[in-house]
């Protein structure tokens, strides 16, 4: 479905400005975004994707991934077709980029009532605006995330973070949680690798973090390109910045799009990356897309008894006591 965008700014001789992600892309009558799915019609900016779902699955919250957002439950998970970056190892490049590459704008009209209503027949607590990017989909989220509250669900975004502070200050109120992919902590990176920039992701982080939007973090271990120990401690420190509560998830490579040559992690660097982030004092380091590896359970950050034993997206155990370490009664982070 097409409705008028939001967040964009009518400009001269036609042409408007849109203000969603930090892209700010400045569009001609006629033409689209780079996310794809924003199209200038004489002079009103629409979204081609309002209520247009590509993908509508219930999945177990822990493989958005999120560990510390209502463990073992699941979550109705959503996309429209477009994003706004273009990673060359996306693992949904055949939805994210196909507006970009084809220009098709395809999928199920689905109205944001029967989404909410598909997940509380679901079980579900959590709503997801997942595997493209919420961003580009901000009306859908938005008219969605405002149901589901009222309806007592909670929506949670897994996002690349490129967005401005006015999304983030809209959709805000309605956002219990995200998680957002720090891809790299290397601007050439972000500019080669995805089409986008580093610090606009970074300050995305940090308003969420103000707003108080729960925040788990996911990097993408890429042999030779992002998983040097300088990088890897640039990033473990500015998530401690953010918080030592703050869990960084640390996911296995395997060869993707348009980088097929490039070998898998190797499980010794996923280890070492988990090292790192807890030499620099972080609480909670995952591996992950290594199902079985001991980095993907929970221990209590105060007397390190184990809290949660997982097998890829399964909790095996769960010996929390409500939220809390039943050794030393300490509170576990996070949205329980």
């Amino acid at each position: 479905m097409i409705r008028e965008a939001l967040l964009y700014e009518k400009l001269d001789e036609g042409r408007v400005q849109c203000a969603l992600c930090a892209h700010r892309c400045k569009i001609n009558p006629g033409r689209r975004g780079l996310c794809g799915v924003r199209e200038n019609k004489d002079g009103v900016l629409y979204s081609l994707v309002f209520g247009t779902l590509i993908a509508e699955h219930v999945d177990p919250v822990e493989k958005k991934p999120f560990f510390h957002v209502h463990p073992a439950t699941r979550s109705y998970s959503i996309a429209t077709v477009g994003c706004n970056f273009s990673c060359e190892f996306c693992q949904n490049h055949e939805i994210s980029q196909m507006p970009r590459s084809t220009l098709m704008i395809t999928g199920e009209d689905t109205a944001p009532e029967v989404i909410v209503e598909r997940a509380k027949k679901s079980a579900c607590k959590t709503i997801a605006y997942t595997y493209t990017e919420p961003t580009v989909y901000l009306e859908t989220a938005l008219e969605t995330a405002k149901i589901a509250c009222r309806e007592g669900l909670q929506n949670v975004f897994v996002t690349n973070g490129f967005m401005t502070r006015e999304t983030i200050e809209m959709i805000s109120p309605y956002l219990t949680a995200a998680n957002v992919d720090l891809k790299s902590f290397r601007d050439e990176f972000y500019k080669k690798r995805c089409g986008a920039k580093l610090k606009p992701v970074l300050d995305t982080l940090k308003t969420m973090k103000e707003r108080g939007i729960w925040l788990e973090i996911t990097t993408l271990l890429i042999p030779g390109l992002n998983d040097s120990l300088e990088e890897l401690r640039d990033i473990a420190g500015f998530i401690r910045s953010l918080g030592p509560e703050t869990p960084w998830h640390i996911s296995r490579f395997h060869p993707q799009f348009k980088m097929l040559d490039t070998p898998p992690t190797p499980i010794s660097s996923l280890h070492r990356a988990c090292h790192i982030g807890k030499e620099a004092g972080l609480w909670y380091v995952y591996s992950g897309n290594v199902p079985g590896d001991e980095g993907e359970n929970t221990y209590c950050s105060n007397c390190s008894n184990l809290l949660i034993n997982r097998y890829g997206y399964k909790i095996i155990a769960n010996y929390l006591s409500g939220s809390s370490c039943p050794g030393c009664g300490k509170i576990l982070e996070g949205v329980f």
